[in-house]
């Protein structure tokens, strides 16, 4: 029996980076649990979209436009538009070698390099924003996955709320991946502890979406990199000077 009022959560925007190292075409499993997420968001009047970092020209580097630093192209200034626009991001990523795929480990470098930019109130540009991430394989690791991935979130500036992860692996070894058809259907889609995982995950990235954007993010006392430059110290006192 649900007590709480069913939120409007109409006003958000999503953004799924899938970091799968296949190109579209190609299936991606990622991308078919990115998708039980993406229906939740669309049922609820939230508008999402996903990008296959891997279709486009990304440089690697930790500057806003690396074209600017020897790149021939860089494609990551037009995809920063959307992760800047989103009320709450979501990293989609396989497990290779027990670790994130190498295309999330340049997502996060590229996040990192816009880490510094402001917003109006003079803190980091990603305060207010809700991040979390989504992990595909078929041995172990999705909590160590998680793990990294939820670190670099919080240490740019998203806010992290419980539960941020969800997953699906098989058994250890060889063997099919999530949504892969085999004689009871495709693997992975009745697995519970991955729909109530993947379930909650997403609404507790909208709830703390939707409560940061009402209250205008985070105040701006104590955590202004503006100020700080401006001389300002708040109650921190420097311990030399004790």
């Amino acid at each position: 029996m649900m007590t709480d009022q069913k939120p409007d959560f109409s006003g958000l925007k999503a953004l799924y980076v899938n970091c799968t190292l296949k190109r579209s075409p190609q299936k991606s499993h990622t991308r078919t649990l990115i998708d039980v997420s993406m229906d939740i968001m669309e049922k609820e009047g939230v508008k999402s979209e996903c990008i296959r970092l891997v279709d486009h020209d990304v440089a690697y580097g930790v500057y806003p436009d690396m074209t600017e630093h020897g790149a021939d192209k860089d494609e990551w200034p037009d995809i920063w538009k959307k992760v800047d626009a989103a009320d709450v991001l979501i990293i989609g990523t396989p497990i290779w070698l027990g670790e994130k795929s190498s295309v999330a480990t340049k997502l996060i470098e590229r996040l990192y390099a816009m880490s510094a930019l402001q917003n109006d109130k003079g803190q980091y540009a990603f305060y207010g924003k809700a991040g979390g991430c989504l992990v595909t394989g078929n041995e172990d690791g999705i909590k160590h996955c998680a793990m990294g991935t939820l670190y670099a979130l919080q240490h740019v500036g998203y806010s992290i709320p419980p539960q941020a992860d969800a997953g699906w692996i098989g058994e250890a070894g060889p063997g099919p991946s999530y949504g892969d058809e085999n004689e009871d259907g495709p693997v992975g889609f009745d697995n519970q502890f991955t729909n109530r995982n993947t379930t909650f995950m997403t609404y507790n990235l909208l709830h703390l979406a939707k409560m940061l954007k009402e209250q205008g993010g985070y105040p701006g006392y104590g955590n202004s990199r503006k100020d700080w430059d401006d001389g300002t110290r708040w109650n921190f006192e420097n311990p030399e000077y004790r």
